[in-house]
């Protein structure tokens, strides 16, 4: 039986996502309050219901929007989702429901972002999207000595430029450097509550440092944690942080702060082939993973392609560039919150 969460079985889900090894932080049921709260989407959490107990899950976002399509996704603003289950009859029954839905919905597609391939007849970015992780180890010396020769020169540095990381406790510096990042980038910001919401709902979950030069604001991370591991998600840098090194570094105390926490796994995240991005990340030599976000098309004859490579946004992103930074973070907002 599938059924949608109420609060009631909210801890029952929470349950099953803190047992399940396949299920990711962007499972966890505290998501549903953070996207509707930041961005008004409506939500339809199911939960496969077998033998009084919950043996299946899949978070979905409804975000319908007139420039950027209509569309279920599991799970929207992160980089992982998809269906969590522990028997095949639990997958089938979620996925069927998930489709079923999307008809009623009227919806262009569905969109499932699974770290494997789960259905070989639908339709994925091949080739598009890969993930980076990389085991930790507990030695923080051994984990620099890994990093590869030139990363590590870019590292040093940055230490030797007197950066310093600091823990905030709230996201008010990372969004001012946050903002400007994706500003330079060409993209729309989320809206600063997000980051606020962020930060109050996952708690201890949900960390930002910031790195500074003597005492002013150079970059900003906010990082995430689940089970043994950590995953550095929103971060962005000042006019000043490329010339000091600070990203590099930011993201080297990222890596050194976890190991202190005895944190094992180093997740660098989603990135796109071909972005700088991605550049970035193959620098500290972590091994790539392919990424499969399976579409199953509703009314959509093909795949959404809503991403910066694409050239029909051109003109879009240079001229993102030039705006002011105070009116980019008044209008940004009102594009990000269906960029999901």
């Amino acid at each position: 039986m599938i059924k949608i969460l109420s609060n009631s079985e909210k801890s029952l889900w929470q349950q099953y996502v803190e047992k399940t090894p396949a299920a990711t932080f962007f499972h966890q049921v505290e998501w549903q309050e953070v996207i509707e709260r930041a961005f008004g989407h409506k939500t339809y959490y199911l939960y496969a219901w077998q033998q009084g107990q919950i043996t299946g899950i899949l978070p979905l976002v409804h975000i319908k929007s007139p420039l950027f399509g209509n569309a279920l996704v599991s799970n929207a603003f992160c980089v992982y989702g998809g269906i969590v289950a522990g028997n095949a009859d639990a997958v089938l029954a979620l996925d069927q429901e998930a489709c079923r839905l999307g008809e009623e919905l009227g919806v262009d597609h569905v969109e499932f972002r699974n770290r494997e391939r789960t259905n070989p007849d639908r339709p994925y970015k091949e080739g598009m999207y890969v993930t980076f992780r990389k085991d930790l180890d507990p030695d923080v010396n051994k984990n620099l000595a890994a990093i590869p020769r030139k990363q590590r020169a870019v590292v040093r540095k940055g230490i030797k430029a007197g950066l310093v990381s600091v823990i905030d406790n709230d996201a008010d510096r990372l969004f001012e450097a946050y903002s400007e990042s994706v500003r330079n980038l060409g993209t729309p910001v989320f809206p600063k509550k997000y980051f606020k919401i962020l930060k109050e709902v996952f708690k201890e979950q949900c960390e930002v440092i910031s790195i500074e030069h003597e005492g002013k604001l150079i970059a900003s991370v906010m990082n995430f944690y689940f089970r043994d591991e950590v995953l550095p998600y929103y971060g962005g840098g000042t006019a000043e942080a490329r010339k000091l090194y600070a990203n590099d570094f930011m993201y080297w105390e990222v890596m050194r702060r976890a190991v202190e926490k005895g944190v094992k796994i180093f997740d660098y995240g989603r990135s796109k082939i071909g972005t700088g991005s991605y550049r970035f990340k193959k620098h500290w030599g972590f091994e790539e993973a392919p990424l499969f976000y399976e579409f199953e098309l509703v009314k959509a004859d093909s795949m959404p392609d809503i991403n910066p490579l694409n050239p029909k946004y051109r003109f879009f992103i240079a001229a993102w560039k030039r705006l002011p930074l105070g009116m980019s973070q008044m209008i940004g907002p009102l594009l990000a919150k269906d960029l999901g």
